[in-house]
């Protein structure tokens, strides 16, 4: 399985080398895109006096989709 994912992963460098795209920098965007909302969803839920841990996973989607929106 390894093996298999480390050839995807390598097919997804070589086409961003095609595509003019830097793997690192679009990653570096990816994750500070994911923190961006994760924090939203936090920030939503501490506002209301909750933990993270006692919200329903379809409230925490709901925050998900929203953050995309902020």
């Amino acid at each position: 399985m390894e093996e298999e994912f480390g050839d995807v992963l390598f097919s997804l460098v070589n086409a961003a080398r095609l595509y003019k795209i830097n793997p690192d920098n679009a990653l570096e965007h990816c994750n500070k895109k994911f923190i961006n909302r994760f924090n939203y969803i936090e920030n939503e839920i501490n506002k209301q006096g909750r933990e993270i841990t006692q919200v329903p996973l379809e409230e925490k989607e709901a925050l998900w989709q929203k953050s995309k929106k902020a």
